[in-house]
């Protein structure tokens, strides 16, 4: 591949801006767009001679188009979207926005556009599409969608209109859905960081419910590692779960992260585990059947789950900048 121009929507944000530091690393030019909504920080990002940074919504059809045109890029990866299940109970309004007609700005973009050889645009989505499973069940790529929460069904919706643009005009389109992420610059609200913040602040931790609530976690520089492999040996036109294979409940995530604190950075804290009122349509469980993104990739990061939160916890106890 000659051309390192990459786009990456929501590169502001925790998972946008470790991809970007991934391909900075690799020596790609990289243009970040982001509007600058709840989750981005531009102290993310350390000014690189390779890095330009836009701040504008992807709803912006004329600046879109027009950074497309002039910075040409290889790749868009899109990680532009409003995230926390939460706030999308209270507003899903501004979910549609981002989630649904952001993408559909882009994808008209690129529809009326004369496409480069070998140009990807790459959609990063998630494994909440797929709804709740019973244990012992893993989600397929072609399993129907049963999406519980507005920003679940907003992330499904574009998903699906990511398909019919692939089906009716043949975009080079592969679109990913991915287990949940933690590490490094996540979004202080989320359960990890929130749980290491409120331990470090003597601050009690609230989990939802009982705390039985099962994930499936991957540590986000192994997703963008896997992201990258996708650029080189991924199919357009096909749809990939990214998983780990490491599923644990809410209550022994908190758990653990107490005991990585108090055990390996002997930290001494009065912080107590509050359960508290579960939210609505609360899915119990997610897990991704990923067999299909490990027999088409080439490398494949080693995950583990244990080494690569006591990293994540170390990067917390030393950003005081997260810890207000």
């Amino acid at each position: 591949m000659k051309k390192k121009n990459v786009i990456i929507t929501g590169g502001l944000g925790f998972i946008g801006s470790n991809l970007v530091e991934f391909f900075l690393k690799k020596k790609f030019k990289v243009l970040v767009i982001d509007r600058m909504t709840i989750g981005s920080n531009i102290k993310n990002l350390d000014k690189n001679k390779n890095l330009i940074i836009k701040k504008f919504d992807i709803c912006n059809y004329s600046l879109m188009s027009e950074c497309i045109e002039k910075f040409n890029p290889k790749v868009i990866y899109n990680l532009a979207a409003e995230t926390h299940v939460d706030r999308s109970i209270k507003n899903p309004k501004s979910f549609v926005k981002s989630n649904i007609l952001g993408v559909v700005n882009i994808l008209e973009i690129l529809r009326k556009k004369k496409l480069e050889h070998n140009f990807r645009f790459i959609q990063i989505s998630t494994d909440e599409v797929f709804g709740d499973i019973r244990k012992g069940k893993k989600s397929l790529e072609n399993d129907a969608y049963n999406p519980s929460s507005p920003y679940s069904s907003s992330k499904a919706a574009s998903d699906l209109i990511l398909k019919s643009y692939i089906r009716t005009y043949n975009l080079p389109i592969i679109i990913t859905n991915c287990v949940n992420n933690f590490g490094p610059k996540q979004n202080p609200e989320k359960l990890i960081p929130k749980t290491i913040i409120n331990i470090l602040k003597n601050k009690n931790i609230p989990v939802y419910g009982t705390g039985r609530n099962e994930r499936e976690w991957i540590y986000v520089k192994d997703h963008c590692k896997i992201l990258y492999e996708i650029l080189y040996h991924g199919k357009t036109g096909q749809t990939y779960n990214i998983g780990s294979g490491f599923v644990y409940n809410n209550l022994f995530i908190v758990k653990k992260i107490f005991s990585i604190l108090k055990n390996k950075f002997k930290a001494k804290t009065k912080s107590q585990i509050i359960f508290v009122k579960d939210r609505p349509g609360h899915d119990f469980r997610y897990s991704l059947n990923s067999k299909k993104i490990f027999k088409t990739l080439r490398k494949l990061p080693k995950q583990n789950f244990e080494k690569s939160l006591i990293q994540t916890v170390k990067w917390y106890k030393e950003k005081s900048s997260y810890i207000k």
